[in-house]
């Protein structure tokens, strides 16, 4: 009887032991010491916007295959709720308040080519770390971390002085104004406060001077020439900068040479994907990281005809349908030159969706899916809960997918991970993937995510993630290791107009501090676990827990605060206005215009 239970026990365990050792390759770590790195990032993007995220109109059949393929995050958080500073994290690891990329005024983001601010020389990049290991890197697309700081071609702030090989793409950002078809976008409301300005001084130099002639005021012509003098030079003083937005901030580089000025709309797309697959082709012998920063899906939409009026949710739609067409290009790229198995790619943006861009009655920014808020919130979760998506045949695990967080990953393939992440942990899991080492001088607030993303982790390793708007610290984040509850307390909330639109729709952006904010004391506390969409705050007299939490979240504050630095500001008035001696120029200013690019090479066919 012993030898017959023992038996049966042998072949109940002998087949299951040695089906886990037939299935472990999948999730044992690759052989690969140096992969290859492609991170693709979209911009203004909402969580949204994703089919793998619950959106069933707008299709995105390659950024879903890359989520069936790989692993999915739901709870992927920017450091910012705006471009600039939520790259800069980004590309550091770290706070952009560190950086000094973080405003403490309206000033939010890089306004100018021609500024002086940008992406510190002393940081250091995780593309510069990859460079020392070995690797070729390579950016294309959007950077929109400075160019220059004290001269026109000292480019103390481009990808090439951060540890990129190659760029090819925009210095800047895209916005409306490099369409001319468009709108203007680029301080839109400042720009007409301009425009009246200067229509009520010349309208007063105009009378004086009817005044003079009729004999009806008693001026001197000497006075009069001044005032004439002073309006012609505040129109100067503004219109020569605002007035050529398109020929300062439209251009595109290819390293330090720009290759148009203004920029040629029609053909960027077409342009960006081939530099992005021609780039995988030449370095497909030796370890790359390419970073593709997509101008998709910021306005002014820039979208081929091939998508036009393709998608149920307009121009809108027919973009972020283009961008996942490219996705599936650069996909195609990675298979077609044997590459799939060696390369990790990985799918984000850069903060949520813009809820207040519109003109007339076309919506032209994302959707947030369930959460609050949008791009410019920094509390809100629909500012700053963004997809992010990896992918790495033979070591990430592929397939199925679980909705609740487990420490069984490794067994359950495609496992969605509802754990606290942010965009600043790419920064070591690339680094630590790559064989580099992180810098050991400075606070690093990125989290290597390898061993969370294959399993060999249960939980995050963030305990607290801190949400500025601007410098102004709005919320905090706790992730409670032993229940698994986040916990979100927001200190300050903009206050949206009209009340209760989700928005703030008479701004166009919600501001960070003044007027258009709400202070709260105590503050407004969430379980997100329970309340994601962060509908219903809790209170003392609702929640047992509230004091201890709240008192704990203040204490990790203090402890956060005293681990700040002062740093030079690069956002301030003084380094985001406009300078024309930084201005890249591709012919002699102010006579700024070219267009290097060969119009024979062939363009991916579109």
């Amino acid at each position: 009887m012993i030898w017959q239970l023992t038996s049966h026990r042998s072949a109940l365990v002998t087949p299951l032991i040695f089906g886990l050792l037939l299935q472990a390759p999948r999730t044992q770590p690759s052989t690969i010491t140096q992969p290859n790195f492609v991170l693709l990032l979209a911009d203004d993007l909402g969580i949204g916007d994703v089919g793998c995220y619950g959106n069933d109109t707008i299709r995105t059949p390659n950024i879903d295959g890359l989520a069936e393929e790989g692993v999915k995050l739901t709870q992927h958080i920017a450091a910012a709720p705006l471009c600039t500073p939520s790259r800069a994290a980004f590309l550091t690891g770290r706070y952009p308040l560190r950086s000094g990329m973080d405003a403490v005024n309206d000033y939010r983001v890089i306004f100018w080519n021609a500024g002086s601010g940008g992406l510190p020389p002393n940081e250091t990049t995780f593309a510069k770390i990859l460079q020392h290991q070995g690797y070729t890197t390579g950016l294309i697309g959007k950077w929109h971390q400075g160019v220059n700081c004290e001269s026109r071609n000292d480019h103390c702030h481009h990808p090439l002085k951060h540890g990129f090989d190659y760029f090819y793409g925009m210095p800047f950002t895209l916005i409306s104004d490099c369409e001319p078809t468009e709108p203007p976008e680029m301080d839109r409301a400042f720009r007409r406060k301009l425009w009246l300005s200067t229509q009520v001084i010349g309208l007063i130099t105009l009378t004086a001077v009817l005044g003079r002639l009729t004999g009806l005021i008693s001026v001197h012509w000497k006075t009069l020439t001044c005032l004439a003098g002073f309006s012609l030079l505040f129109f100067i003083s503004w219109f020569s900068s605002y007035g050529f937005v398109r020929h300062w901030n439209c251009i595109m580089m290819r390293n330090h040479e720009i290759t148009e000025q203004p920029m040629v709309t029609e053909r960027t797309t077409s342009l960006i994907l081939r530099e992005s697959i021609s780039f995988i082709e030449r370095n497909k012998h030796k370890p790359f990281l390419l970073f593709l920063s997509f101008l998709h899906s910021h306005t002014p939409l820039l979208t081929t005809e091939k998508f036009l009026g393709k998608s149920r949710h307009g121009l809108y739609g027919d973009n972020v349908e283009e961008m996942d067409w490219m996705v599936g290009q650069v996909l195609d790229a990675i298979d077609k030159e044997g590459l799939k198995d060696t390369t990790l790619v990985y799918f984000a943006s850069d903060h949520g969706g813009w809820l207040e861009r519109q003109e007339g009655e076309r919506q032209l920014g994302g959707w947030n899916g369930i959460y609050k808020g949008g791009k410019a919130m920094g509390g809100w979760e629909g500012g700053i809960r963004v997809p992010g998506i990896f992918r790495w045949p033979g070591v990430l695990p592929a397939g199925k997918v679980i909705d609740e967080p487990t420490s069984l990953m490794d067994i359950y393939p495609g496992k969605v991970i509802d754990e606290p992440t942010s965009l600043m942990d790419i920064y070591p899991t690339v680094v630590h993937l790559a064989g580099g080492t992180v810098p050991q001088d400075r606070v690093l607030d990125g989290r290597d995510l390898l061993p969370l993303l294959r399993g060999a982790a249960a939980r995050s390793e963030h305990e607290f993630l801190f949400h500025y708007c601007g410098a102004h610290l709005h919320a905090v984040r706790w992730h409670h290791k032993d229940t698994g509850a986040v916990w979100k307390a927001h200190y300050v909330t903009p206050i949206f107009s009209p009340p209760g639109a989700g928005a703030c729709y008479d701004r166009g952006f919600c501001p960070c501090f003044g007027e258009g904010v709400t202070h709260h004391e105590p503050p407004l506390l969430f379980e997100l676990s329970q309340d994601p969409s962060e509908a219903n705050p809790l209170s003392a007299d609702t929640e047992p827990l509230f004091d201890t939490v709240i008192r704990r979240i203040g204490r990790a504050i203090e402890e956060h605060r005293r681990t700040l630095t002062p740093v030079p500001e690069q956002l301030s008035v003084s380094n985001v206005v406009w300078k024309p001696w930084l201005q890249p120029c591709c012919g002699t200013f102010p006579f700024c215009w070219c267009d290097k690019e060969d119009d024979n090479n062939k363009l991916v066919d579109l």
